[in-house]
């Protein structure tokens, strides 16, 4: 029986053929760096910080963040120009932000929001959960994001990257970040007040990002029996008696003034050290940053 030819073969016998002409010409055009359909991962659904599933059809083109950390993390990832609203409270980029139209900060501006018409708008549910409910109400794509760990905010990254259509440059960016939160310190343990405010006293405990960053640098809460941002008072501090105290305004000078506190050990030993909110506070790209400050707080080194 005579061979086939290409011309004179079955249907049947072609298509497989013909089928991995065509898989081997996709995964020559993916090697020369071409874009298959789907690269970019859409449609996509997201689990977001309220147990939503968030269907995201196609990759976004419009993005308003409602929160600093969101645009931090936003602008690291590379969307300058799919940002196009940001909260009254962005700073950084300062470059960045300073071109963005502002939609409120506390409060929302809600009708300036949809004047924008995003296709996706990003916000913390801590913060605004109110808000983010009557956007999704208002029939925009809202996705809820919330972190109170360094690696909440490894896996903060990585989400908006798959939300956005930037995943290698997530996975990049939080590879960077786990780099900078890998950063060693001497072995023990000093014990630390972390003050929020100071009329009237506001410390930072357990289950917020400022105190995972201590715990890592190797710094005890005193107040890590309580949670969140509780009131205390000035006795308590005094009781507890930490060896560093770091405090989240400017007010430094005061801090060794205030009547009693002269016993504190960190006051005895000037261990009593500024942090710059944005980054301890903030769950983004910076908090590497904020962690070598806290270490170098707590161990010594230039200030």
């Amino acid at each position: 029986m005579a061979a086939w030819t290409d011309r004179g073969q079955a249907p049947a016998l072609i298509a497989p053929r013909i089928a991995a002409r065509i898989a081997a010409l996709a995964a020559a055009l993916l090697l020369a760096g071409w874009p298959a359909a789907g690269a970019e991962g859409f449609p996509v659904t997201i689990r977001d910080a309220t147990a939503r599933d968030v269907l995201i059809p196609s990759r976004p083109r419009r993005i308003v963040s409602l929160a600093p950390s969101v645009t931090e993390i936003l602008f690291a990832l590379g969307l300058d120009a799919e940002i196009v609203g940001v909260s009254d409270a962005d700073d950084y980029p300062p470059e960045g932000v300073a071109r963005k139209p502002r939609i409120g900060g506390v409060v929302i501006d809600i009708e300036r929001v949809v004047a924008l018409r995003p296709d996706l708008v990003v916000g913390v549910p801590s913060l605004q959960r109110d808000h983010l409910a009557r956007l999704a109400a208002a029939g925009l794509r809202v996705l809820a994001v919330d972190a109170a760990s360094a690696d909440d905010t490894l896996a903060q990254i990585r989400l908006l990257g798959r939300a956005t259509g930037r995943v290698r440059e997530a996975d990049a960016a939080a590879a960077r970040l786990a780099r900078e939160l890998g950063v060693t310190h001497p072995t023990g343990r000093r014990a630390v007040y972390i003050e929020v405010w100071h009329e009237p006293l506001i410390a930072a405990a357990r289950g917020t990002l400022v105190d995972d960053l201590t715990h890592r640098a190797g710094g005890v809460n005193i107040f890590a029996d309580l949670r969140g941002y509780p009131q205390v008072s000035a006795e308590a501090v005094v009781v507890r008696d930490p060896q560093v105290v770091f405090l989240l305004h400017r007010q430094g000078q005061e801090f060794a003034r205030r009547v009693g506190w002269q016993t504190i050990e960190a006051v005895r030993a000037r261990r009593v050290h500024v942090l710059p909110p944005s980054l301890v506070t903030r769950p983004g790209p910076r908090i590497g940053q904020g962690l070598a400050l806290i270490v170098r707080g707590l161990w010594g080194g230039p200030w």
